[in-house]
């Protein structure tokens, strides 16, 4: 089986979950599992996932693994984004002209 990619990981919305916990610091497996209506073996699951996509690193503390985010391989869907973020500015900027337009009529 490859890899997954960043893309593949984030599709989803626990991985997502996942993500934005770790964003407030590094958390242990149980700490996370305890936020979600899944069981542990569950979400070392989906943390195996985000490893792999290098989304998140794991550190050994005794006998927890504590985990913690690394936002790098988020440049690449940033990147991806961008495009889209171009794209819906020229479209709104053109549905301001229809509208001003219409306000002075």
């Amino acid at each position: 089986m490859s890899e997954p990619d960043v893309f593949a990981a984030l599709s989803n919305p626990v991985r997502r979950e996942i993500l934005l916990q770790l964003r407030k610091g590094p958390r242990a497996v149980n700490d996370l599992a305890s936020g979600f209506n899944l069981g542990r073996p569950a979400v070392s699951e989906h943390l195996q996932v985000l490893r792999k996509a290098k989304l998140v690193r794991e550190e050994p503390r005794g006998r927890e693994r504590y985990y913690h985010l690394d936002p790098r391989p988020l440049s690449e869907v940033d990147d991806w984004l961008k495009a889209f973020t171009h794209y819906w500015k020229q479209r709104l900027a053109a549905l301001e002209d229809v509208l001003d337009e219409e306000s002075r009529k």
